[in-house]
């Protein structure tokens, strides 16, 4: 066995020495010139004998293309949070994941100190009914410890059957000790863009999540809600809370729908394909009318693409928590059947800012608070109203019955969602401002 062991690796070497020789013959020459197409053969030596040590030493059997795979994966898990190796199985789950329908329970993951961190979960899915949080840290799934496992493991051990559950037990900043909660699988549809039209012209847009059509699906969305006001919408909020990302051609045609000139996010990489500009065509498709993007610690990747477009160029006020902070692009790349999703280039926003690890700073930073009405006092407050001899109004009386209905509204939807009851009285406040300047 040992010296079969030593023949496989024996030929790798010869592989590999082969490669090098291929390149052409000045290979050598370029050892001091920043090791430029230089294979390390001093660590590939390593890599075969710690190849044949496990081939001959570990406690099983290990058959090569596992080993091979797995070194494939270290590779790669070693560079960064975001690169991995996707098997055939993974990649076909990815393209499916962009299309927008995918088995699981509806959270976007990714990889911190060994364990599995929630980027944010996704509108109207299990893991969000149920409770999980963006930032919650997932340590264990089922009886099984998440430490020691990968990305891709872990994430095929909580994707499973419909209808089935699994109990995640999760660590949650503010909590004393770990949360048990538990979830049932289910087909994710994710349907990334949600609207709705708002009393006095404003109108709410959802975006969960950047697929391949959600460009499209914001136009639509926005021409709908238009013709139900029956002309153009005094204002908009955009809502980019708990969305992960996704495909950065999604976010250029989310941006550009509302900017009409100018850089929307250029990206700087090693390699000449990952150096590129997006800029904005001529179309606003608000002509102009106040804009406010709400972010949140969830809102990461193309969300922050998003949000920076739209803040350097000051078309809107952004307002909530900072956001995630992930300022690099991966590119999925197909080898055999299999795929690599390297990160091969960072972007930066219109003024030239990386994001990376920093995110995007709010214009107005909002608590995520929850807000209840205060209790009615037992004595009203004294007005002129009330003193003797005050002069009469003579003005025109005013009906505001409107006024107490929308306050009722109001104070319904701070309750609910404080943020984004902040974010409409911010808008509102810009519409008044727009028009008292056409005036």
């Amino acid at each position: 066995m040992k010296q079969l062991a030593n023949h496989i690796a024996l030929l790798l070497i010869g592989a590999l020495l082969g490669m090098t020789i291929a390149i052409g013959q000045g290979v050598w020459a370029d050892k001091d010139a920043g090791n430029a197409g230089v294979l390390p053969l001093n660590e590939l030596r390593l890599f075969t004998e710690v190849f044949d040590r496990i081939k001959n030493d570990y406690v099983e059997e290990v058959d090569d293309k596992t080993l091979l795979e797995n070194a494939i994966r270290g590779m790669l898990s070693g560079l960064d949070p975001h690169s991995s190796y996707l098997d055939p199985e993974a990649y076909k789950e990815l393209q499916i994941g962009t299309t927008g329908e995918f088995g699981g329970l509806g959270i976007e993951v990714g990889m911190e100190d060994g364990f599995v961190r929630v980027i944010a979960p996704i509108d109207d899915t299990p893991a969000q009914k149920a409770g999980i949080l963006a930032g919650d840290l997932i340590i264990r799934l089922d009886d099984t410890p998440v430490k020691g496992l990968t990305l891709s493991e872990a994430v095929k051990i909580m994707r499973g059957k419909p209808g089935t559950k699994i109990l995640l037990t999760i660590v949650r900043e503010g909590e004393d000790k770990p949360l048990k909660i538990s979830i049932e699988r289910a087909i994710i549809k994710v349907t990334s863009v949600k609207s709705r039209l708002e009393a006095d012209g404003l109108g709410y847009l959802r975006v969960t999540h950047f697929q391949a059509r959600t460009g499209a699906d914001v136009e639509r969305e926005l021409k709908a809600l238009k013709k139900e006001y029956g002309k153009g919408l005094k204002g908009l909020v955009l809502d980019l809370r708990n969305n992960p990302g996704g495909v950065l051609h999604a976010a250029v045609a989310v941006s550009d729908a509302f900017l009409t000139e100018g850089l929307i996010v250029y990206t700087e990489g090693r390699v000449k394909d990952s150096k590129q500009q997006f800029k904005a065509t001529a179309e606003d498709i608000l002509d102009g009318a106040p804009l406010v993007v709400l972010v949140n610690s969830g809102s990461a990747s193309a969300s922050e693409i998003v949000a920076g477009a739209l803040q350097d160029q000051s078309r809107a006020v952004v307002m909530g928590r900072p956001t995630f902070g992930k300022g690099s692009v991966q590119t999925v790349l197909p080898i055999s059947g299999a795929a690599l999703k390297l990160t091969t280039a960072r972007y930066y926003t219109p003024s030239g800012r990386s994001i990376q690890a920093e995110g995007i700073i709010p214009d107005i930073l909002l608590e995520n608070l929850k807000v209840s009405a205060a209790p009615q006092p037992t004595i009203d407050h004294l007005k002129e109203a009330d003193l003797k001899r005050h002069l009469e109004n003579t003005g025109t009386d005013v009906d505001d019955t409107q006024n107490n209905g929308a306050s009722a509204a109001d104070s319904s939807l701070a309750s609910k969602d404080y943020q984004l009851y902040e974010a409409f009285n911010l808008l509102k406040g810009l519409v008044i401002l727009q028009n008292k300047n056409k005036i």
